[in-house]
């Protein structure tokens, strides 16, 4: 069983939810990035989500299209990224999972990627434009350096392609609450409930919900349906709102411990 899978079942079996909370590495520096992912741990975190920067997040909404953009702006590269893991790695066991495109993955090189990855400490690897159908290229790597390969399923997956995929899930199944990119809309408990219910009897690995949980009281309606709840564009818009201000810190804080609070 991986670390993933473990930290999440652990919480299962006392009755907890996990929060997941994603940031993008380098906004608006690595480090910075390197001091809220410290301040997650300590607020409580599950698990981090930590993405890598892309000139074409396509699956993204504007608010984590401009972290891209302030990251790589910054100078952030994979590289970096992954350094940056490295140091958070002396600290906490907190469970990571790098969260991107698979074109900076391509370029590193597969298994170069894999080896270093997995050196530096990454659990799991989420690649929203990678179908499984293409993902043998780079999957057996990932198995060879002990990395999960997250799934990801939406409302519009079929049923045939749902049990199929979730039966192969590794960590966590990553079900998106919602069609359209991140950002878009607010979540809709009742309407995924039968979706993430009935994936939890196909499924060998924990399942989270994500996009569109932007408030606590999101994160306790999703809470009630899935394992884990999944808060990505409103952390990455609290960060651009106080970016440089010496009060950020702070307000990462008392917003994490307020979702957490929540589930």
């Amino acid at each position: 069983m991986s670390t993933i899978t473990a930290t999440l079942n652990a919480l299962k079996e006392r009755g907890a939810k996990a929060l997941i909370t994603f940031i993008t590495a380098g906004d608006p520096d690595l480090a910075t990035s390197e001091k809220i992912i410290h301040t997650l741990i300590e607020s409580g975190v599950d698990l981090i989500e930590l993405g890598f920067p892309f000139s074409d997040p396509m699956a993204d909404g504007p608010t984590i299209q401009l972290a891209s953009e302030r990251a790589l702006d910054s100078g952030t590269t994979l590289r970096g990224v992954l350094d940056m893991v490295a140091r958070v790695r002396q600290h906490s066991n907190v469970p990571i999972v790098l969260m991107g495109y698979y074109n900076p993955v391509f370029c590193y090189g597969p298994e170069r990627f894999a080896r270093e990855a997995a050196t530096a400490g990454v659990d799991g690897l989420l690649l929203v434009d990678l179908p499984p159908e293409e993902a043998e290229e780079l999957h057996p790597f990932l198995i060879n350096a002990g990395i999960d390969l997250i799934t990801l399923l939406a409302p519009t997956t079929g049923e045939q392609r749902s049990i199929q995929l979730a039966a192969g899930g590794e960590g966590f199944l990553y079900y998106v609450s919602m069609t359209g990119v991140t950002g878009s809309q607010q979540v809709d408990a009742e309407a995924i409930s039968a979706a993430v219910n009935e994936l939890k009897k196909l499924s060998p690995v924990p399942v989270a919900v994500g996009f569109g949980v932007s408030t606590p009281e999101d994160a306790k309606s999703v809470a009630k349906i899935a394992d884990a709840v999944v808060v990505g564009s409103a952390l990455v818009k609290l960060i651009a709102e106080f970016s440089g201000s010496p009060a950020l810190l702070d307000e990462v804080r008392t917003f994490v411990r307020q979702l957490k609070a929540a589930i």
